[in-house]
């Protein structure tokens, strides 16, 4: 059976592509399966330094499969799993909207580090519309959002644009449509430049750091600062920078 999903490696970037443009990228159970398993090979690769998450078609995902919801199927069971995969990867992990995206598409787009759509995009939380709630998804939402939007959206179900979608944390940069791939590009080179191990350690600080009080912020951080300024990796860095070279890591 074909997979709803593809995957390619070239430069040090994986990229995991939605191929569903049928139904517009619905969320089926094939599709979560065949996303899973890619992201999984993604993660473990160890050429992968950047992982880029996008979509055929002119939408990037409609949300949950309703043709499947319908008939009972469990279609959004393995979406914690997931938004878990992308959320704590210790891969940065840049999403490359293709288009529209809509309800539980959206958890995908929170749960990436970056993410970046044409300014043609639109985007909606329309469950309560539906009669249902944004519940799974709003776990990655919410910590995007502003809250006065979020409640704004979750709440009327209201179609927004991509330049709406970016000032309220939704999205990083919205542009235009020709400019979508040089964007991307651009995002992927600087991430490939950082250490790999520094990339990881920052995304879990970026997640921890605010739970912190100021004063165990500060203890728990000048302790990692030393740690990283003797570790291999950060040895290499500073050797590199003073002897002009770029570091081993910078090459995929």
């Amino acid at each position: 059976m074909t997979s709803l999903v593809r995957k390619d490696l070239a430069g040090g970037v994986a990229t995991v592509t939605l191929d569903s443009p049928h139904n517009r990228n619905a969320l089926s159970v094939r599709l979560l399966a065949d996303l899973q398993d890619s992201l999984t090979w993604a993660l473990a690769e160890p050429a992968a330094r950047v992982i880029v998450l996008t979509a055929t078609g002119t939408v990037f995902c409609s949300g949950a499969d309703l043709k499947e919801q319908k008939a009972g199927a469990p279609v959004t069971a393995s979406l914690p799993e997931i938004f878990t995969l992308l959320w704590e990867s210790p891969k940065p992990v840049v999403c490359r909207l293709n288009g529209t995206a809509r309800a539980g598409g959206l958890g995908l787009v929170a749960s990436c580090d970056f993410s970046i759509a044409p300014l043609t995009a639109s985007f909606a939380f329309t469950e309560v519309r539906l009669g249902v709630v944004p519940a799974m998804i709003s776990v990655p939402v919410l910590r995007r959002l502003d809250a006065r939007a979020a409640a704004e959206y979750f709440l009327t179900g209201e179609v927004f644009g991509a330049s709406r979608a970016a000032e309220i944390g939704l999205l990083s940069r919205a542009v235009p449509e020709e400019e979508l791939d040089a964007t991307v590009a651009h995002y992927a080179g600087m991430l490939i430049k950082g250490g790999p191990e520094a990339l990881a350690i920052t995304k879990r600080l970026l997640r921890e750091v605010p739970q912190l009080s100021f004063e165990e912020g500060l203890r728990r951080m000048t302790e990692l600062s030393a740690e990283r300024f003797t570790s291999e990796e950060g040895r290499e860095g500073i050797a590199a920078f003073w002897d002009k070279r770029p570091p081993k890591w910078a090459s995929p």
